[in-house]
């Protein structure tokens, strides 16, 4: 049966694009493809049973091409383990038209990347509630009531079943103990355990039955068989069938309510492991004042458009991001920036939507609203890195994949060497019983859950707790290469100097002033910048410019009032052919050599005059790279200064590795040369000349107080423009990947300490064994530890701010 699907497509520009396009989606085995370059889509025709859309997708981005998909986050209710993770993963993959799907069990949130003219959110809901969980809408729809109730709902439930089931527990151990084991009483104690055991377990057997269904081999199905076996062989008893030593009841109910338990208290874990998200969530405003024609009017916060006039009263929080036009007051953007001092806004000043108006009303025109504010894309991007899985995760769910066929072959294995070889530890009468009761406890005591919640909670715990800190870690990678590094390497302008640099010094007249300023306000250079603030201070006209082109890192050339003006560093200007005086030279020399910026200035080929500029150097400059040299971590300096002013500035900090007259161009050259000699670098930019080399470096830090570019950049943004935060950030990343290799360890002590126990290898040499009811609170227990640690990440405060 053939299936007709519309691709989006992007990067196209001729009409070659769209028949390279065409000849990649044949050679794959379309039926027909036709590619439109003006509106940038595919229609194709292919068999959905040879074929999928994901497919065809790859092979338009193997010929060169992106392919634009939508992403929506979705809530789901009723995973409990890695199994269940991978579960909904596979059951949403299984839909034709999503190229990719990424589940994360701590925040029980699916990631899923889609074709929307092929997927429906529909099919996805129905994908998850085949697959047996619950669906709970999508991430930014008004569904936070609606999942809140439900998952207070499977609390409460919860709670009655281990109420119910240690309730029947106690009373039939009470039965087993008082009285002695007859017909009758057995024929009592089933009357009692069997509606309890129904009640307790049946969401378990519900759930090991969905598992079958879907082909997966999970925990639910190895709790079912632990608990059916107690509860069958109990049965049996009762009716003769077996001894009255295998009466299980009370093991059965019990173990199902240590079960509960463990699900409960892991429930009540994870949902505080999303804090983070919640805290900033509850940061937008619900509603705003409108001012229309001079009255106000108040609009739901969603509605307000880039453009409306918005009265911000006292104790309000700003509803959008935008700029003050009327009021003069102290806003506290803490909760964004994390400074905790409250910051004067008058008009002109920018505010950020969610931060809070302290002491007076002030209004605002919106610039950016709804999900194009920087708390939507920091909301957004915290998000997204919850979800994100290091590499290390897939490790462990590698592991949990061949875990459970091993744990079946353990419990089996078990129950066959007691029932054949036990007559030499156990009376004939008790090897049977022992040897059922060795498999049910290694089928409980085995569970994964601990394994597959190590990671995703302590991420999750970890990226939240960075956003707190005005440090957002973007993808679980960070964390694992800021674990790796071995160098960090600044960008000097803008990152390790405040970025306003100031003209110090000017060699020449006030026409060469002028001619130079005319030139350089063309320029977006910070240092050409400054040479216009002086002419402007001094009250002189800025001419216009005609002809101007600028050569990144060197210098600017323009015609200025009839004549050719050059302005840029010293070989810049001598390979235009312009010999710079002696004196001029020597004058140059000593100001580089006190870390000053020197600029020369031709006109019509001859000198005319330099300037000195000076960078200020931010204050937490050298206390940053001192910490980072404690840390055992390389300081590297990168700068398009001459080397005597790059080498001045270094010294004051403390950077000995110094790479001067440096292109913005090679700075990700650099970088690679740093990463082919051996080391792991952080490269540590502003973010928006600096991109090439935060792309390039294997951690990148954009320091870019909230700037989109910023944003983009880095895989860690630093929100502050604070150097602290570099070391913060740093030390966070390794606290979490520290925390990961805690929880891993102890999700596999707890396995592989009670599993050889729970098959009873220590019985023969101490006569230890171990219940089946204590291993369901032993599985209990390492989820919890799990999931606890990870929690703890919240409170860490790095070394530095200590």
């Amino acid at each position: 049966m053939r299936k007709r699907a519309e691709i989006r497509i992007s990067g196209m520009t001729c009409a070659t694009c769209a028949s390279t396009i065409e000849s990649a989606l044949r050679e794959k085995g379309v039926e027909s493809a036709s590619v439109n370059l003006g509106s940038e889509t595919a229609h194709v025709e292919y068999d959905p049973s040879r074929l999928k859309l994901s497919e065809l997708e790859r092979a338009i981005r193997d010929a060169g091409y992106d392919v634009i998909n939508e992403r929506a986050t979705v809530k789901v209710g009723g995973m409990v383990c890695a199994t269940c993770e991978s579960t909904v993963a596979d059951a949403i993959r299984e839909i034709d038209g999503v190229s990719d799907v990424t589940v994360n069990l701590s925040t029980e949130k699916a990631y899923v990347t889609y074709n929307p003219k092929v997927v429906s959110l529909d099919d996805i809901r129905r994908a998850v509630e085949d697959a047996g969980y619950q669906y709970l809408g999508v991430v930014g729809e008004e569904s936070e009531s609606l999942e809140a109730e439900i998952r207070a709902r499977d609390l409460r439930e919860r709670m009655r079943k281990i109420i119910v089931g240690f309730g029947a527990s106690a009373l039939l151990m009470a039965l087993m103990y008082l009285a002695p084991m007859t017909h009758t009483m057995s024929i009592v104690m089933m009357c009692v355990a069997t509606p309890a055991f129904v009640y307790v377990s049946s969401g378990i057997f519900r759930a090991a039955h969905r598992a079958l269904r879907n082909r997966n081999l999970n925990m639910d199905v190895m709790y079912s068989m632990g608990t059916g076996v107690a509860f069958v062989s109990s049965v049996l008893s009762t009716f003769r069938i077996l001894s009255h030593d295998f009466i299980f009841y009370e093991t059965a109910v019990m173990l199902a309510s240590f079960l509960n338990l463990g699900r409960y208290l892991e429930t009540r874990a994870k949902w505080r492991t999303s804090d983070a998200i919640k805290k900033l969530v509850a940061l937008q405003p619900r509603t705003a004042t409108l001012i229309v024609d001079g009255s106000e009017k108040e609009i739901p916060a969603e509605m307000v458009k880039p453009g409306d006039i918005i009265l911000i009263r006292p104790g309000e929080r700003v509803p959008a991001d935008g700029e003050i036009i009327e009021g003069e007051g102290y806003v506290d953007e803490s909760m964004i920036s994390g400074e905790p001092v409250p910051v004067l806004k008058k008009p002109g000043s920018q505010v950020i939507g969610g931060t809070l108006n302290k002491n007076a009303a002030l209004k605002m025109r919106a610039m950016r609203v709804g999900r194009e504010t920087f708390l939507a894309q920091i909301i957004d991007l915290v998000d997204k890195a919850q979800g994100s899985r290091p590499e290390i995760q897939r490790l462990a769910d590698r592991v949990v994949g061949v875990f459970i066929p091993i744990v079946l072959s353990i419990a089996i294995l078990s129950f066959l060497a007691w029932y054949f070889f036990g007559r030499s530890y156990l009376p004939e009468d008790r090897i049977l019983m022992f040897a059922i009761s060795s498999m049910i406890s290694v089928l409980v005591v085995a569970c994964p859950c601990a394994l597959g919640l190590a990671t995703p909670t302590a991420v999750t715990v970890g990226i939240g707790r960075g956003a707190e800190l005005g440090i957002l870690i973007k993808s679980g990678e960070a964390l694992e290469a800021s674990d790796k590094l071995t160098t960090v390497i600044f960008d000097k302008t803008g990152t390790l100097t405040v970025g306003r640099p100031e003209v110090t010094e000017i060699v020449g007249d006030e026409r060469m002033l002028r001619l130079a300023a005319g030139i350089e306000s063309r320029s977006e250079h910070p240092l050409g910048e400054a040479i216009v603030r002086m002419a402007i201070s001094k009250g002189i006209d800025i001419p216009e410019t005609k002809d101007f082109y600028a050569f990144p890192g060197m210098g600017v050339v323009g015609v200025v009032d009839g004549v050719e003006v050059a302005v840029g560093n010293r070989s810049f200007i001598s390979e235009r052919g312009t010999r710079i005086p002696d004196d001029m030279l020597e004058r140059a020399s000593a100001l580089e050599e006190l870390g000053q910026t020197v600029l020369f200035v031709s006109v019509s080929g001859a000198a005319a005059g330099a300037f000195a500029i000076s960078d200020a150097i931010k204050d937490s400059a050298k206390a940053a790279v001192q910490k980072l040299k404690s840390m055992g971590l390389d300081v590297v300096m990168i700068t398009g200064d001459n080397i005597r002013s790059a080498r001045s500035v270094a010294e004051q900090i403390g950077i000995e590795e110094v790479h001067a007259e440096v292109l913005p161009q090679d700075k990700a050259s650099e970088v690679r040369k740093l990463q082919q000699a051996g080391r792991t670098v952080a490269f540590v930019g502003d973010g928006i000349n600096d991109a090439p080399a935060l792309a390039q470096a294997d951690l990148g830090i954009a320091i870019g107080s909230g700037t989109d570019v910023a944003i983009e950049a880095g895989e860690i943004v630093l929100i502050r423009d604070d150097l602290m935060d570099v070391v913060r950030g740093i030390q966070l990343s390794r606290k979490v990947m520290s925390r990961i290799k805690q929880n891993i360890f102890w999700a596999f002590a707890y396995n592989t300490a009670l599993i050889p126990v729970a098959a009873g290898v220590l019985y023969p040499g101490f006569g230890i064994t171990f219940r089946p009811e204590l291993a369901g609170f032993a599985m209990a227990l390492s989820s919890v530890t799990v999931v606890s640690l990870s929690l703890m990440l919240k409170r860490y405060i790095p070394d530095v701010q200590k």
